[in-house]
Order: structure tokens, then sequence, then C-alpha cells
């Protein structure tokens, strides 16, 4: 095992895990006395956090979330099967042989992103595959899908699928998942193979 912490999947029952999501957000603290909507602060999530309602939020899916467990605590993932069905099916077989057991950390970047690899590019994959196609965006037609009234730059609609930051054209009927706080984007170097 290394210094750094390991990525371990556990079977979650749905109930345990919306309680898990839901006891973490009651745990942060309430914001500062001094805030107000006069501030004219942009929220932070801790903000958002400790002033939503068990109502909020969703059950997760427990066929498609992750444990990440580090020194620090539990990160929950949660993979978004309907817009990359075979990538999500494959991080779960890694996770399932242990492939990303004692990964390393790489990089972290505060409110930006996080990556995890091997950096030595030895471990071996034993049942999942080592390329897939990629799944960047699907069709949008029977996708859920709540738009934001705020316009976006690089898509003509933004809003939420399921609790997944979303994009979609209507003109050319697709959707895709953005990347925003919180998600998650996970890839392998191809020359490595």
């Amino acid at each position: 095992m290394s210094k750094y912490s390991s990525l371990k999947t556990v079977t979650a029952l749905p109930v345990l895990a919306a309680l898990t999501l839901v006891a973490q957000a009651a745990t942060v603290p309430p914001p500062p006395p001094a805030f107000t909507e006069s501030a004219h602060r942009p929220l932070t999530s801790a903000d958002v956090l400790a002033t939503s309602n068990a109502t909020d939020w969703r059950p997760l899916d427990p066929q498609n979330t992750l444990y990440l467990e580090l020194p620090a605590g539990r990160v929950i993932i949660e993979l978004a099967a309907t817009f990359a069905p075979h990538h999500a099916a494959n991080i779960q077989a890694l996770a399932r042989e242990g492939y990303y057991d004692g990964v390393a950390i790489v990089r972290s970047q505060d409110n930006y992103v996080v990556q995890w690899a091997d950096p030595d590019g030895k471990r071996p994959i034993k049942n999942a595959k080592r390329t897939l196609a990629a799944e960047f965006e699907r069709a949008a037609r029977g996708v859920p899908f709540t738009p934001l009234v705020d316009p976006d730059t690089y898509a003509p609609e933004v809003g939420f699928s399921d609790g997944f930051p979303t994009a979609r054209d209507p003109k050319f009927g697709r959707a895709w998942l953005v990347h925003c706080y919180g998600m998650v984007g996970a890839g392998r170097d191809k020359r490595r193979r």
C-alpha cells in the first residue's frame, strides 16, 4: 500500500447512501453570521449545504455508487451510467478487481480537479477493458432535464439530469455531462497499452 489513499467499492443500501449524504450536509457548519444576501458574495458549497433540507437530496443509485476512503474521510462518487454506461461499468470492474487500491492522487486543485493514476503505468488490468470508445454525448430524447434560466457560453441549454450537471442542444437532439464543482472525471493515457 502506498502512502496514498485507496479507492474501494462497498455494497451500499440506497437508504444508507442517502443518509450518508444527508448526514454530511447536516454536519456542515452554518454560514457565518455576517452572511446576508445583500453582501453580494457568491454562495459557497458550505453555504448551500448548510441551508439545504433533506428533501433537497435524492437517493443515490447504489448500483452506480463508489466510495473513496481517504484519511480525511469518505468521498462518495455516483457514476453517471445514463450518459456513459460503458465507462461506468468499466470503472466498477476496475474497482472490483482492486485496480484503484493504493493508487496515487497525482493532482489536486481545490474546487476544481482531483486526479488519480498509476504513476508507473504497471498495474495489471484483469477483467476490465483497457480502452473504450468515447461516450461524450448521447441522444437527448428520453433524458430527464431540468433547465436553468442562466445562459451558457458553451451550450444552448444547461441544467440538471437526475442531479448531474448537464447540457443539451435541442437543435441537434444531443445531451452531455458538463464539468462543474463536485464532478469527477477520470481518464488514462492512451499510450500505455
